[in-house]
């Protein structure tokens, strides 16, 4: 076996605090992966990350690729998107942020870059690969009988006391939580329930979003998405997903650990990698999840 194959060359785009917090340290922690550098717009940002962790700093996306096997990236998504592009073109397999772009024909470029490539790809759908909440999914996915669920997600992400580093993202302020949190919703109720047949979105206050879903197993769901709840609101917690059905009644485990969860997406890849088998959630999924989404804010007229 190649050295490539048994521990690959790595880098990372991106040095927002996602990157920072979650990627980078997932990376450098990683034992089967070389974590060779950083890329980021600031190159002052991707100078500290890059130090922080005994790599290399990059001036060009490129330069990157070209050092790589395999790139993660953590930026915004329509920045993300024609980056993967490169990425693939330059052999580079790929583990994507979600969402893989915010229009259809961004993720249908993404998808195809990949394929064309004959690239292995993996989207970071944190619960599905969270240890308690990915085992709980695939209990609940082996069962049959399920006849609805409902999906809360609220955050006070933009509530006047928020201090989340991630309230000044520019493009979670201009897409909110149909976009930011809605993935995280369907990567579980089409995990569970099939693939959306159906879709209906209405508005609430601020950012919210409620979704009305039909799914191809019969099953039914819906979904109240925010960031901008009060911060009283969330009580002990602003998410969960019930299900319900003839199994009975099933919540979402609480979760946590997102530098675990992110090095659970690398061995994934890596499994793609050396086997050529394509992952759940690769790039097909992520395209799915993006149609449903620009469903929904069609109707929403935003």
């Amino acid at each position: 076996m190649s050295e490539s194959l048994i521990r690959p060359r790595i880098g990372l785009l991106g040095t927002g605090p996602w990157a920072a917090r979650t990627q980078a340290p997932a990376l450098a922690a990683h034992p089967d992966v070389e974590f060779v550098g950083v890329w980021g717009r600031r190159p002052e940002a991707a100078g500290e990350l890059a130090a922080a962790h005994g790599v290399t700093a990059y001036d060009d996306p490129d330069a990157l690729f070209a050092a790589c096997d395999a790139v993660a990236l953590a930026l915004p998504p329509d920045v993300q998107a024609p980056l993967v592009v490169r990425a693939a073109a330059a052999g580079c397999h790929v583990l994507l942020d979600k969402p893989v772009a915010t229009t259809v024909a961004g993720a249908r470029e993404v998808t195809e870059a990949v394929d064309k490539a004959g690239v292995s790809s993996v989207v970071f759908f944190t619960l599905r690969f969270a240890t308690d909440t990915a085992g709980w999914i695939g209990e609940q996915a082996a069962l049959n009988g399920w006849f609805t669920a409902h999906a809360r997600w609220l955050g006070s992400l933009f509530s006047a006391d928020s201090n989340s580093p991630y309230a000044a993202s520019p493009w979670r302020g201009q897409k909110g939580a149909l976009w930011d949190v809605g993935p995280h919703v369907l990567s579980v109720l089409l995990s569970v329930l099939g693939d959306v047949t159906a879709v209906t979105a209405a508005p609430g206050p601020g950012d919210t979003v409620h979704l009305v879903l039909g799914h191809a197993s019969g099953a039914s769901s819906s979904a109240t998405l925010s960031l901008s709840a009060p911060a009283a609101a969330l009580g002990a917690g602003g998410a969960g997903i019930e299900l319900r059905g003839e199994p009975g009644v099933a919540e979402l485990p609480a979760w946590g650990d997102g530098v675990g969860a992110f090095g659970a997406a690398v061995d994934a890849l890596l499994h793609g990698i050396r086997t050529g088998e394509a992952h759940p959630c690769d790039v097909h999924f992520g395209l799915r999840v993006t149609e449903i989404l620009a469903d929904a804010e069609a109707q929403l007229g935003r």
